[in-house]
């Protein structure tokens, strides 16, 4: 497994490794293990499934849309419909 940290976290982590006489793995699985306390798993989650287009949502002219106009309109909240 690999993982890319910012330089100053890496760095943190090895001080905190060293100080405490532990090695950079035993910092990172003690912080992951925090992390999964403080941010327990929701049960009701459910795994994504991809949404199936009603027939009365279908658009006639999809393949004439302006899709990068759709998407700076949805980022400035007045997506058309």
């Amino acid at each position: 497994m690999q993982v890319q940290l910012p330089d100053e976290l890496y760095h943190t982590a090895k001080a905190i490794a060293e100080q405490r006489e532990w090695s950079l793995a035993e910092v990172v699985r003690r912080g992951m293990e925090y992390m999964a306390i403080a941010y327990p798993l929701r049960p009701s989650a459910r795994d994504w499934e991809l949404p199936v287009l009603k027939e009365e949502q279908f658009r006639a002219d999809f393949d004439h849309l302006d899709f990068k106009a759709l998407a700076e309109n949805d980022q400035r909240g007045d997506l058309p419909r």
